[in-house]
This record gives C-alpha cells, sequence and structure tokens, in this order.
C-alpha cells in the first residue's frame, strides 16, 4: 500500500496545500482509497471537499492543466494535472424523488456526512490531505478485509435514496469478486422494482462494468436471485425455467452462464464487451420458440433468429451505441451457423458466405462458437473442436488464396455498365449482386470469364437493351 501511495502522494498532496492554505477541506475518498487498500491503483482520482464547485474552480484553475465541468450540476469538477485525472465533489446528499429519474442534490458541511451517503462501507474511507489522516467511520477497512459490500447506514435507506445502488453491489460482485451483505441482499430483494426509476443510460452503465468484471457470472447470480433482473434484464431470468436441448445441464440459464465464463477465457487483451454481451444473450430467443417433440425432446427451432431481435430490442433500450447494438445482434444471429457444417461438409463457396456473412466480426464469432460448447461428453468435446480447427484452416487458406476478408466481384460498376451498355441503375446492382455471389460459389474466374458469365445473365434476364 505505501509504495502504491507515494506514487500519488505528490498531486494529492499538492492539491491538499492548495486547498489548505485557502481554508478548506478535501481528502481522497471512495474507490481511490479502496483500491489502494487493494493493491491496485489506476490514473483516476476520486476526492470531496467542503468547497464548493464555483470555488473548486477558482482553486484549481492555475494549478490543473486542463479543467471540465460537465459533472458541475451534481456538485463535481474534473481536472488532469499530468496523468492523473481528479474529480473533485463537493460534499453532499443525494436522493430520489419517487417520481424522478434524476437524483436531488443537496451539499454537505462534514466529511463524515458525505461519507455515510456512500453506497458502500468499502467505498466509505477517506484520507484527509494534506495531512494523510485515514477516516474509517464505518468499518469499510473490515469489509474490505471480509470482501463483503454492506451499506453504512440501513441499507433500505440507502437503495431507496439511490436505486442504481442495487446494481451497484452486483456490479462490485463482479468486478472485486466481494459478496454481498445478507441485511443488503434482503433490501435488494424487496425493493428490487424501486430500479425502474432510474434512467436507462446508469442502468447501463452498471450492466455494462458488471459484464466486463473479472466475475460476470457472480454478478448475474446477484441480479436474477435478487429479483432486479426481471427489471433490468428479464430476458436472463427467462432462461431458467429452458431444459437445454441437449440435456447437458440444469437448464439454459446454467449453459449461458458457463458460455459466458468460457468466452472471457478465450478474449484476449482484455475484456471484449462485444463478445461478453453476445455470450450472455446468444440464446435468449429459446422461451419463445421452445416446442416439445416427440420422444421426449425439446426443440429450439429458429432461436438464433428471434434472440437477435430481443438483444436488438433490449439493448436499444438500454440505449446501448447503435454500431454496439447492432454487433451483439449479428453474433447472436449467426452463432449457430458453424453447426451446419457437419463434418466439413461445407463447400469453398459455403465457407466463403460464412466469412462473409460475418465481416468484421469473424474472430468474435469463432470465440462465441466455441464457448457454446458445454457438453461435458469430452470426446464429442473434443470431436467439435477438431472440425472447428478445420474450419478455421479453410478458412485461412481461402484467404490467403482470395483475401478472403475483401472479396468483391471481379468487374466494378463501370465494367458492368460498359460491357452490358446500360446507365447507372437497378440493373447494375443486380448485375453486381451476381458476380458476387458468382465469385462466392465459383472463387476467382478471371475478368473475361466473369464478363461472359455476366452477358449469358444479362440475356437469360432480359435485361440487354
Amino acid at each position: 500500500m505505501s509504495e502504491l501511495f507515494r506514487k500519488i502522494a505528490p498531486v494529492v498532496d499538492e492539491l491538499g496545500e492548495l486547498f489548505a492554505a485557502r481554508g478548506y477541506e478535501i481528502a481522497l475518498v471512495g474507490g481511490s482509497v479502496r483500491d489502494v487498500f487493494l493493491g491496485r491503483i489506476g490514473n483516476d482520482l476520486d476526492l470531496t471537499t467542503d468547497a464548493r464547485p464555483e470555488t473548486v474552480l477558482e482553486l484549481i484553475r492555475d494549478w490543473a492543466d486542463s479543467i471540465w465541468t460537465i459533472g458541475i450540476d451534481f456538485g463535481t469538477v474534473g481536472a488532469r494535472k499530468g496523468n492523473w485525472l481528479l474529480e473533485i465533489t463537493t460534499y453532499r446528499s443525494e436522493s430520489y424523488d419517487p417520481k424522478s429519474r434524476k437524483p436531488d442534490v443537496a451539499y454537505g458541511d462534514t466529511l463524515e456526512g458525505d461519507l455515510a451517503r456512500r453506497d458502500f462501507a468499502v467505498n466509505a474511507m477517506a484520507l484527509r490531505l494534506p495531512g494523510r489522516e485515514f477516516v474509517d467511520p464505518h468499518g469499510g477497512l473490515d469489509d474490505l478485509h471480509a470482501k463483503v459490500l454492506r451499506t453504512p447506514g440501513p441499507p433500505e435507506r440507502s437503495f431507496d435514496d439511490d436505486p442504481l445502488r442495487m446494481l451497484r453491489a452486483a456490479r462490485f460482485a463482479s468486478q472485486l469478486g466481494f459478496a454481498v451483505d445478507p441485511a443488503a441482499f434482503a433490501a435488494m430483494t424487496a425493493m428490487a422494482g424501486r430500479i425502474e426509476i432510474v434512467s436507462a443510460e446508469r442502468i447501463r452503465d452498471e450492466l455494462d462494468k458488471l459484464i466486463c468484471g473479472d466475475q460476470p457470472r457472480a454478478g448475474l447470480r446477484n441480479l436474477v436471485d435478487s429479483g432486479l433482473a426481471a427489471h433490468v434484464l428479464p430476458e436472463l431470468p427467462r432462461l431458467r425455467l429452458e431444459i437445454d436441448e441437449h440435456h447437458r445441464h440444469k437448464d439454459v440459464y446454467e449453459h449461458t452462464l458457463i458460455v459466458l465464463e468460457q468466452a472471457v477465457d478465450l478474449e484476449e487483451g482484455g475484456p471484449d464487451r462485444i463478445l461478453r454481451w453476445a455470450a450472455l444473450m446468444h440464446d435468449v430467443g429459446k422461451p419463445k420458440t421452445r416446442r416439445h417433440e416427440a420422444g421426449g425432446r425439446v426443440s429450439f427451432h429458429h432461436h438464433e433468429v428471434v434472440g437477435a431481435q430481443l438483444t436488438k430490442k433490449r439493448l436499444g433500450e438500454l440505449r446501448f451505441p447503435k454500431d454496439v447494438v447492432a454487433d451483439v445482434s449479428r453474433l447472436v444471429e449467426l452463432h449457430l451457423r458453424f453447426h451446419g457444417y457437419g463434418s466439413g461438409e461445407w463447400t469453398d463457396s459455403a465457407v466463403r458466405r460464412y466469412v462473409r456473412d460475418a465481416g468484421h466480426l469473424l474472430e468474435r464469432l469463432h470465440k462465441l462458437t466455441r464457448a457454446d460448447c458445454t457438453t461435458r461428453n469430452r470426446r464429442k468435446a473434443q470431436a467439435l473442436s477438431r472440425t472447428y480447427d478445420q474450419l478455421e484452416e479453410r478458412i485461412a487458406r481461402l484467404a490467403e488464396e482470395e483475401e478472403l476478408g475483401k472479396i468483391r466481384p471481379e468487374l466494378d460498376g463501370n465494367e458492368i455498365q460498359e460491357i452490358l451498355g446500360v446507365p447507372p441503375g437497378p440493373v447494375v446492382g443486380r448485375a453486381y449482386k451476381f458476380l458476387l455471389d458468382m465469385r462466392m460459389d465459383q472463387g476467382i474466374v478471371g475478368k473475361e470469364g466473369a464478363a461472359e458469365a455476366l452477358r449469358a445473365w444479362a440475356g437469360e434476364n432480359g435485361l440487354l437493351p
């Protein structure tokens, strides 16, 4: 800890002296203090002060390298000093009106009062500056050692003040691997419906951090078991009732959590939110497509199509960026495509289409497909893995031969117009699609071969002038 604090000491001590010289208090607080004790710290520092935002701006104007005021309505001033990003927030308390989606902010006068309104005791520790006095009125350090999330005061009051804290409990379970205190979990369960007053954007941010945490399974279990998921991600608890068609898992919910974990294991270079969300949502179409077949089997025909639609709707309602919605939905739609490959029956044309349909998501589709194999039959799992290895090898070979990811017809629009003697318009578009399909089916045939085929196609369809 001492080594980590020495790293941040220069900037926070300097800031502490700056505020003290003008008669104001300031303290390092919240996650910044918690993370020092956990042996990790980034470049973002949280501080709290009795100075009002306008005064904070005045105090740091000549000290900071840059300043931003996007959060000033909530009492927060942002600043950069060297490589450090700081958020300085005036002592405050905030609560929600039952009919409002935005918190009401009231400024406080003491550090102890500010700590009392924090979400969890592990985030209610502070270090007064510049003297470095450790302040822990709610036993946060003990909770940190016990790896438990407990609210500073009664959890019902804390969650009523800001219902988003219930989601934060699940998020910290994922990020830190901590357990939620039984009293807090009971309050989450009893008050789950209160989360609906919180804006979609704030809910999205917490869910995204949860999914990208080190232990997303733990966070998701808290959401589902408390009933919160029914309000913010209802597709997930609905999976608990659906029996996996392979009868290898208790239900599709368990299967989904395993797929998510296996997808995480395949990541390279940190959390991949697109892959993780796709793994979480890949089977959400099963409840709507469940059918009981002869012999006791259960089928979920076209659940990937329905799942993609549900995914698009849910992520859209959570206000995810359009590109994220599109990518996750597309992966859900494509996640079953490999199962038509059999033991290698696909033609080169089918392989080309697989790559074309996946586009920039191909590597993620590889990982999702592999993660989706959760059979306990070791021989079957190994056979599936070998088959997918073979498919990837074929893709690599075709890519090397044809630059598969950049497949285009061998004739461009201008050449099509010249050969057919037609102006720009729908005919050129239809011809382009014909040539692209031919390229997928036959590979490279050369410009002369493509031109000959184009003329024949145009003649058959009455498109020649």
